[in-house]
């Protein structure tokens, strides 16, 4: 069931096109990412979803009522929205206690009872409910950041870059958490980040955004596996994007002859390989034969530039235990069908 909607959604400030065109739908209890770098529109998006700016054009509806439109929109406060932010926002002269309870109302002992289940919900120590903010590591800030937007049983969460400031083991222990926590709560998400293994990781649906606009949405295998184009599938991931010629299925291509996602195509095209389909071979076998440009040993993996013949240079994270060095001669092999650009 669509759950929130979101048509033609223009936002603009001054000369700048904030959104230009947004159509999004989200049903009831998934989670969808919207990805992109630093001032595609992704946080203004936002920000239009939970109220605190209205669109210029467009409208949104969420759970059967449309909350905003360009004539006129519901306050932030009246629509059942919680928003995580990227700093947590939480208010440094309260105590994690105070914290969470903020805006609920209700007696003292209902109060008390619902913060302690919030708290038990994301993991944290009761103990930490007379400490202040200042005094919690910042992924215990950010679960209590979570804990105080559930306190109000939101039917929609937002979380805006709510990660990006933790260290890479806590980041993804605290993404795991959070996911965990509102998964068993059945709250529909809308998670907007910069980092693609996140959205990926994260999401049923991936909205991947560019210069305002939707450049792709789908599954997050669909947009990694199948990208619209040459730009989202580098964003997405590295990608290997070969010159070919193109027919019956087949690619003739830098790396030989290899099958393409598309039967009907015939002529000259561009496909891609992701990293995870080649391999490099030491001592021959099947698959074409290439050099070692250059390498550098990153600990478990090592960074390599392979050059076939004169012409294409492509870049592959290799496991450190293969013992190459620049000048080897490899051979590549590639597994599965390359994607092709129409």
């Amino acid at each position: 069931m669509t759950f929130l909607t979101l048509t033609s959604l223009r936002k603009q400030y001054g000369s700048v096109a904030a959104l230009d065109g947004i159509d999004l739908s989200v049903t009831a209890g998934s989670r969808t990412a919207i990805v992109g770098p630093s001032g595609c529109g992704k946080t203004t998006l936002l920000r239009l979803v939970a109220g605190f700016d209205a669109p210029d054009e467009g409208g949104i509806v969420f759970a059967g009522q449309q909350l905003a439109d360009a004539r006129s929109q519901v306050p932030a406060h009246k629509r059942g929205i919680g928003i995580v932010a990227q700093d947590g926002c939480l208010f440094p002269h309260l105590t994690i206690r105070q914290n969470i309870g903020f805006g609920l109302e209700a007696e003292a002992s209902v109060k008390n009872a619902r913060i302690a289940q919030l708290m038990d919900m994301v993991g944290l120590d009761p103990a930490m409910l007379a400490r202040k903010p200042d005094q919690l590591s910042g992924g215990q800030q950010q679960r209590v950041a979570l804990a105080r937007a559930l306190a109000r049983k939101p039917r929609l969460m937002l979380l805006d870059e709510p990660f990006s400031a933790l260290d890479t083991g806590l980041r993804a222990a605290t993404r795991k958490a959070v996911t965990d926590v509102l998964t068993a709560a059945g709250i529909t998400t809308l998670l907007v980040t910069h980092d693609q293994g996140e959205a990926l990781a994260f999401a049923d649906q991936v909205a991947v955004m560019r210069a305002g606009k939707f450049a792709q949405v789908g599954s997050p295998r669909e947009v990694y596996s199948r990208p619209v184009d040459v730009a989202t599938a580098a964003f997405l991931g590295e990608a290997i994007v070969l010159p070919a010629e193109v027919a019956d299925g087949r690619a003739q291509s830098p790396l030989g002859v290899l099958p393409v996602d598309d039967i009907a195509y015939r002529g000259k095209a561009e496909i891609m390989l992701r990293p995870e389909q080649i391999t490099v071979a030491q001592n021959g076998g099947d698959g074409v034969f290439a050099t070692v440009a250059e390498i550098n040993f990153c600990g478990p993996i090592s960074d390599v530039r392979i050059t076939l013949g004169d012409a294409f240079t492509f870049r592959l994270d290799i496991p450190s235990r293969e013992t190459l060095s620049a000048g080897d001669r490899v051979t590549i092999g590639v597994a599965g069908a390359a994607h092709l650009f129409r």
